[in-house]
């Protein structure tokens, strides 16, 4: 069973910084292409960044300079450092794998950034 579980939201103040991680099972982790991507209320789903099972990476650009996309493959974990937060960056965060079978999604995490 494929399972992709996020943790490391929260509320934070804007300037902050939070690391988002998603522990991932089930899957052949080293093959899947992982993605975090954000919903804000109201909005549509966007992808925030990517990063290939090579490990090429690929950030959205209103992110690009604050937020970082990695992966441990011994850990079958993606991780998603984001700095210099903004309130435009509340959402809540998705961590997606993408494999030749198919795509799976985690539950989510949010991410409220206020003052």
């Amino acid at each position: 069973q494929v399972q992709l579980v996020e943790s490391g939201g929260g509320l934070v103040q804007p300037g902050g910084s939070l690391r988002l991680s998603c522990a991932a099972s089930g899957i052949l982790f080293r093959l899947a292409n992982m993605a975090w991507y954000r919903q804000a209320p109201g909005k549509q789903r966007e992808v925030v960044a990517a990063i290939t099972s090579s490990g090429s990476t690929n950030y959205v650009d209103s992110v690009k300079g604050r937020f970082t996309i990695s992966r441990d493959n011994a850990k079958n974990t993606v991780y998603l450092q984001m700095n210099s937060l903004k309130p435009e960056d509340t959402a809540a965060y998705y961590c997606n794998a993408n494999l030749p079978n198919g795509g799976h999604w985690g539950q989510g995490t949010q991410v409220a950034v206020s003052s």
